[in-house]
């Protein structure tokens, strides 16, 4: 079967069957997505990380469906049923609903009712009135009379005979697979309140009467369907003939299956008695099944959404532009409790910290002043990074009277979503035993400042904030796709191995938690690594390993110069030939651009190393180690802006996104809010995915739609040309077509960043709208979304 799910994944991929024959086969031998789409391009005809990774999911899936057909086709043999037309559908079978659906009237199961009347001899009277309808029902039925065997009458009789084809109906595997499909295009959901919930959860106020097509509901839609019933806020149906009016007769559903076993109303003696037959089958065995398998599909769609979203705003996060090695002081703000204060030097080494108490109640602002310039000045300090948290913008405005003294020290607004998981996290007690756990979150946001990743990795992705109904997903594909997700970052970007902690050396290819700390400790032990040939003196880090991951980790000013470029060990040999090709030494090639620009790779290439990896020895000289990161670049907030109350509508300002959503993205302008650009605000044309036209971390100009002060919502454009009025209308011909406005509030941290939010068909006012950020404000700031 490999060769098969070989064939198939490059069908669906648009490669060849041998690219992913080569892909499957270093995998299986322990090789890394990274180092697959890094080093071994020749093997696989050069497919990128996002292939390998697709083509990892799809092979997982592929392999379990092999093992479960595998498993139905044993357990069909064992029955003695298993014929060679069976065994062709089965395993023709493509997905694992096809599969069971085929298994349907195999599978083991109680004593059913159908059972019963077989034991009974009632067979014959089902198959009887089934092909020959001219039958009397009720005279046929007489002849199975047989109180011995449980039959006592007719009724009795016909009873059983029911039970006999509502069983062959329900597990007839092609009718309700065609059935499932027309009920997913043509099928609705539908939720209302639970009694007495209408005054207690306005969170879902919503959802509760409300329904939309099942194939246009969007995940955080469904995610919040699913909560809500979960919490017993809201009761859910899903009817998968809305049009249709049962005193009107048959349905399509039931004309389905009764088109399927030739029943037709032609007037005959059993005419009436199969059609009531088909019509129970639909209501209790069939709707049901279709119902249980709709519900998986639209979680399992969700789901799936869900994971994306989150693992497309942690790539960008993780992938946010570092300030770079300067020395910073990270600002925890709060009130009662104090602003944090955490001085830490290029590298990220604490070097001294603080509490302040600018704010309520005790409004030392002087004082907490006069602390930052002394430490400004004795630290030569470069960055002031302050925690997009509790009392931010007044603690950024503490910052700015700093900055204005000091005209070389930019401050920063940064996310500090996750810092206090890291505080109390076992490592940063390994990392800062003598700190103070309040203290240890204004490290975090220093260093997060000075390089994103090498601090964010620190914690669990799950964490950081950039999800939406993380927690109603499954935990093991959410963890898989960030985990990967992580290493694919770590491992673009590179890791200095003579400063990397131990959770960001556990990231890269090959390396795993023990053999991180391995790393550590010998490098505490011996002193920095001089060269990457030093590792192999590791304890545990073997020729595999070493293959992994030399290529990612980077010693600087070391005694060879490639072993601070991504250039792998391995091709160092190509690299010496093209020296003493182009006449000169490794040094003197490195950073050539005119020299390696009139090189051809097909010069060089040979059996063991191709043209893919020549071409990127050569773009790799050219600018060795380079960071793929783009340059690091500030929003500034607006001077006189610093809460809801100061927003106008028609009001430009810049902000930075943090966080996108399936249906618009947040920013944070500097008042406590973050307010939501809407899908159907950020550009003229029909946007599909908002994470097209921004990214976490990115710094926009924005212009203000919207503000209720009251209800704490901030409706915002991209399309800075749009006109405004003052009441916050736009003019006529730039509306958006669907309803904004809202915020999220960033106190604690969102984990969600998404919420409950209405929209298909209401059955109180029509068509709604969207309205999604009401709602996702509520749920994050009434139900504690983020924070679960």
């Amino acid at each position: 079967m490999t060769t098969s799910i070989d064939h198939r994944i490059a069908e669906e991929l648009g490669v060849g069957a041998e690219q992913v024959t080569a892909a499957v086969r270093l995998l299986d031998d322990g090789a890394t997505v990274p180092f697959v789409a890094r080093y071994r391009k020749e093997a696989t005809g050069a497919l990128d990380d996002t292939q390998l990774r697709t083509l990892e999911q799809r092979l997982r899936y592929l392999r379990e469906l092999e093992q479960r057909r595998s498993t139905i086709l044993e357990e069909i043999r064992k029955q003695g049923k298993l014929d060679d037309e069976l065994h062709a559908r089965i395993s023709a079978a493509d997905t694992k609903a096809r599969l069971e659906d085929l298994y349907l009237p195999y599978r083991p199961k109680r004593r059913t009712k159908a059972q019963a009347a077989r034991e009974a001899g009632l067979e014959p009277l089902a198959e009887t009135l089934l092909t020959d309808p001219h039958q009397d029902p009720h005279v046929l039925a007489e002849k199975y009379v047989d109180a011995d065997k449980g039959v006592a009458d007719a009724a009795a009789a016909l009873t059983g005979a029911r039970s006999i084809l509502v069983e062959r109906f329900s597990e007839d595997g092609d009718l309700i697979g065609q059935l499932r499909e027309t009920a997913w295009r043509r099928g609705r959901i539908t939720s209302t309140a639970r009694e007495g919930a209408e005054t207690g959860s306005s969170k879902f106020a919503d959802y509760f009467d409300f329904t939309e097509a099942l194939d246009t509901l969007p995940s955080h839609r469904v995610l919040a369907l699913f909560r809500g019933e979960k919490e017993g806020v809201l009761e859910l149906s899903l009817d998968p003939e809305p049009e249709h009016e049962p005193d009107r007769g048959p349905g399509e559903y039931e004309n389905t299956i009764a088109a399927r076993f030739g029943i037709r109303d032609e007037g005959r003696p059993a005419d009436a008695w199969l059609r009531e037959t088909v019509r129970w089958a639909w209501r209790t065995r069939i709707m049901v099944h279709i119902d249980i398998d709709l519900r998986g599909r639209l979680r399992q769609h969700a789901e799936d959404e869900a994971v994306r979203v989150f693992a497309s705003n942690l790539r960008d996060l993780l992938l946010a532009a570092p300030a770079g090695p300067l020395p910073t002081i990270g600002l925890d703000p709060g009130y009662r409790a104090g602003v944090k204060v955490a001085v830490v030097d290029g590298t990220g080494k604490l070097v001294e910290t603080a509490t302040i108490h600018p704010h309520e109640p005790r409004r030392r602002w002087d004082e907490a002043v006069a602390t930052l310039e002394r430490l400004v000045e004795r630290h030569d300090v470069r960055l002031v990074a302050v925690g997009n948290g509790t009392a931010s913008r007044e603690t950024d405005d503490l910052a700015a009277q700093v900055t204005r003294s000091h005209r070389n020290v930019t401050r920063v607004s940064v996310s500090e979503s996750g810092a206090s998981v890291y505080s109390a996290s076992a490592y940063a007690s390994r990392e800062l035993p003598e700190v103070d756990v309040s203290l240890r979150g204004a490290v975090s946001i220093a260093r997060r400042l000075q390089d994103p990743l090498a601090e964010l990795v620190k914690i669990d992705p799950k964490s950081i904030g950039v999800g939406q109904y993380q927690h109603d997903v499954s935990e093991s594909k959410l963890s898989h796709s960030l985990d990967a997700v992580v290493e694919d970052c770590v491992n673009a970007v590179g890791v200095d191995v003579n400063t990397a902690s131990a959770p960001l050396l556990s990231r890269v290819s090959g390396i795993n938690a023990g053999l991180a700390e391995n790393i550590v400790e010998h490098r505490d032990t011996h002193g920095p690594f001089r060269s990457r040939r030093a590792l192999k003196e590791v304890s545990r880090l073997g020729p595999k390993a070493f293959e992994q991951c030399a290529g990612f980790l980077r010693v600087t000013h070391g005694e060879n110069p490639l072993d601070a470029s991504s250039v792998h060990p391995e091709s160092y040999p190509v690299v010496h030939r093209i020296a003493e090709s182009a006449g000169g030494s490794v040094t003197e090639l490195i950073g050539n651009t005119e020299l390696l620009r009139g090189l051809r790779p097909d010069d060089f290439a040979d059996e063991s190393f191709g043209v893919p990896t020549v071409t990127d020895i050569l773009s790799e000289l050219e600018k060795p180690g380079r960071d793929p990161r783009p340059e690091f670049r500030t929003a500034r907030f607006a001077e006189d802006v610093h809460s809801l109350e100061d927003l106008r509508p028609g009001m430009v300002l810049e902000g930075v996104v943090t966080n996108v959503a399936a249906f618009g993205a947040f920013v944070d302008v500097g008042v406590h809010q973050d307010g939501l650009v809407h899908v159907s605000a950020m550009s003229k044309s029909f946007v599909r995915d908002p994470r097209e036209v921004v990214k976490p971390g990115e710094v926009v100009r924005v212009k203000v739609r919207d503000v209720e002060v009251e209800r704490k919502r901030i409706s915002l454009t991209l399309r800075l040309e749009d006109e405004v009025s003052p009441s916050g209308e736009q003019s006529p011909g730039t509306r958006a077509a669907e309803t904004s406005g809202g915020a999220r509030s960033r106190r604690g941290g969102s984990s969600d960043g998404g919420g409950p939010k209405g929209s298909g068909r209401s059955r109180r006012g029509g068509n709604r709208g969207d309205n999604a950020e009401g709602s996702l404000a509520a749920a994050l700031r009434q139900a504690g979304y983020g924070t679960d």
